[in-house]
């Protein structure tokens, strides 16, 4: 499956377009991770844990949307947008993008 960010994939003709796919995560931190991101906020640096949690919940977001493309037929995903929101002590990441057949 292509998947990009962009609306057109260069040598690729895009022969349907398929409609609009997303997919959603909602990932909460927990304790642990709060104390020890506090601690890297005090000292400064990175808090890897919450980068760890933020890359998990976007593979998530990304496989689900690839697997809605799948679906319906398609072979690629167009346009993608990842959006982050914190709901509370939740982590929700959107993805979407266009489905749509490219010739091969």
């Amino acid at each position: 499956m292509i998947t990009t960010t962009t609306n057109t994939i260069e040598g690729k003709v895009i022969k349907e377009y398929k409609g609009i796919v997303v997919g959603e995560t909602i990932i909460g931190a927990n304790i642990v991770k709060d104390i020890f991101a506090g601690i890297t906020d005090i000292v400064g640096g990175r808090s890897g844990m919450y980068e760890k949690t933020i890359a998990e919940a976007r593979d998530t977001a990304m496989s689900e949307m690839i697997a809605r493309a799948e679906t319906l037929g398609a072979n690629a995903v167009i346009g993608i947008d990842l959006d982050y929101e914190t709901i509370g002590s939740m982590l929700m990441v959107n993805a979407s993008g266009t489905a749509v057949i490219v010739q091969e």
